[in-house]
């Protein structure tokens, strides 16, 4: 069969001069992704007295980010295959840019709540094609860890920089900035990826959309975070969170049903039965689950019992951000060409662990430099190591066909991990924060120490939840992320794609 003029690009493909421009661009999309999952936290009680948004509704403005974009990732991951990576990069940029403009601009919590689900959808959209993007135009192995430690850092800390950006803005200026911060970063990055980013060629997927997968996998991943969110309000027990659970179980069952027939799935099978992707995704999403849950307890324990201001605040997680990217850049990506990914993997998060472990000794009058320092340094180390192979591994032996959907299930073990960690461990604080004001009431004779007291107790009891979440994560990478070392050459097939020898991961990852 003749070669059609793609797949010759694609056989005398070198690497793109503009590889290392385009990853600025790529890193500055995905840093404004992670941090407006923490950015507006802080600014969320300055919002809900302007617009006059109830308690009961507050959580909203955090959760209705989180499921549109948990719910359409794989969507997203679909249409990135199907438009074309950078089509769809440029694309969610600019919508995230004016979704952004319009809650800077938001007049009730209406306007609000539809400007963080018109966000969460865009970021559904550039999200995987910023990560298929980057697997595909880095095809030397040494030159992919160096990138993937880059994105790897900013994916892992890109929370933090949220969380003291958050803290100025709101601190300084006013929490409409928060919004209207995202505009120059997605409006450099849309230009820049207009201009720098070469599409890369033979990679799209024609076939038609899977739409009862799309309906599907929506509803059931949006079942099961709204889920874990009702636990967190209404408990456990409550006929509501036990109905959504249930629904999800019944989706997800059916889409995964669905997509063993159909001829052109949403997220073929093949995907996640790799069991050297499917353990990445499996022990990744447990790791976010930790690391979001830490984020909201320091900081409430920072703002209040500390008594630290906004920008005091972010700037007590900067330990974590310099381990994360110390970790990944600097321990990962060096280690990566020369030892196995589990050897990566499993022992990064058995360090983060180790800080978490740290972090359960949380009292009132703990030391910042004596306890929290030393905890977040070791919990961003290990995460920084353990995120930049997992990062990389997502796309281990994918199909360029594949490419965005693949992408888009590390970032939904993410987003989904994150919202479930957020949700799980405050009901599992809070419910431990009740246990102890009803056994200590009796002999308390200071009731807003005792409710300090309480508070910091039931941190550290869900941090211990953390700490065996983060073992368990790490177990998983032992077990079933078998791949060896990889090479740092490469074997062209005869079709133009590259072909992947027993330790050699090929050059379309996606």
């Amino acid at each position: 069969m003749p070669k059609t003029s793609e797949s010759r690009a694609v056989d005398t493909r070198l690497p793109d001069p503009r590889r290392w421009k385009a990853l600025v661009f790529i890193a500055l999309a995905q840093l404004m992704v992670v941090l407006d999952a923490t950015i507006v936290n802080i600014a969320l009680p300055s919002a809900q007295q302007d617009l006059g948004i109830s308690d009961a509704n507050r959580q909203w403005v955090i959760t209705a980010y989180a499921l549109a974009f948990g719910g359409l990732l794989l969507f997203g991951g679909r249409i990135a295959d199907l438009w074309g990576r950078k089509r769809t990069f440029v694309v969610g940029l600019i919508g995230f840019a004016a979704a952004s403009a319009l809650g800077g601009a938001a007049v009730n919590e209406a306007m609000m709540l539809g400007s963080r689900a018109l966000q969460g959808a865009f970021g559904a959209l550039l999200a995987p094609a910023a990560l298929s993007l980057l697997a595909v135009t880095f095809t030397d192995v040494r030159e992919r860890a160096k990138a993937f430690g880059i994105y790897g850092a900013i994916a892992g800390g890109g929370g933090a920089v949220g969380l003291i950006l958050g803290g100025f803005l709101t601190e300084y200026l006013n929490w409409r900035w928060t919004f209207f911060v995202n505009i120059p970063f997605a409006v450099v990055a849309a230009i820049g990826a207009y201009f720098v980013i070469r599409e890369p060629a033979g990679g799209r997927n024609r076939s038609p959309l899977d739409i009862p997968g799309v309906v599907l996998s929506t509803l059931g991943l949006v079942s099961l975070v709204y889920g874990f969110t009702r636990a967190e309000s209404d408990g456990w027990a409550s006929g509501m969170t036990i109905g959504l659970f249930v629904a999800s179980a019944v989706l997800l069952a059916s889409f995964v049903f669905v997509e063993s027939k159909v001829k052109s799935p949403l997220l073929p099978l093949r995907v996640l039965l790799e069991r050297n992707r499917g353990g990445v995704y499996l022990s990744l999403g447990l790791a976010i689950i930790s690391m979001f849950g830490l984020f909201l307890f320091l900081t409430y324990y920072l703002q209040i019992v500390k008594g630290f201001s906004p920008v005091k605040t972010g700037f007590a997680f900067l330990p974590m951000m310099a381990g994360m990217i110390t970790g990944s850049t600097q321990i990962g990506a060096r280690l990566m060409t020369r030892v196995a990914p589990r050897w990566l993997m499993g022992p990064g998060f058995l360090v983060a662990a180790v800080g978490m472990l740290l972090l359960t000794q949380l009292e009132i009058g703990s030391s910042y430099a004596g306890l929290i320092l030393p905890g977040q340094l070791l919990l961003g180390l290990g995460m920084g190591t353990a995120f930049m192979p997992a990062m990389s591994m997502a796309t281990h032996g994918i199909e360029p066909r594949d490419a965005g959907v693949a992408s888009a299930m590390v970032n939904t073990s993410q987003q989904v991990g994150g919202a479930i960690g957020t949700a799980l461990l405050n009901t599992i604080a809070a419910s431990a924060t009740t246990a102890y004001l009803v056994d200590n009431a009796a002999g308390a004779t200071n009731a807003q120490l005792l409710q300090a007291q309480a508070m910091v107790h039931g941190y550290a009891s869900a941090i211990w939840w953390a700490v065996g979440i983060l073992v368990v994560a790490a177990a998983i990478a032992f077990t079933l992320i078998t791949t060896g070392r990889p090479n740092t050459t490469v074997v062209a097939s005869s079709d133009g794609e590259s072909v992947e020898d027993e330790l050699k991961i090929p050059v379309i990852a996606h």
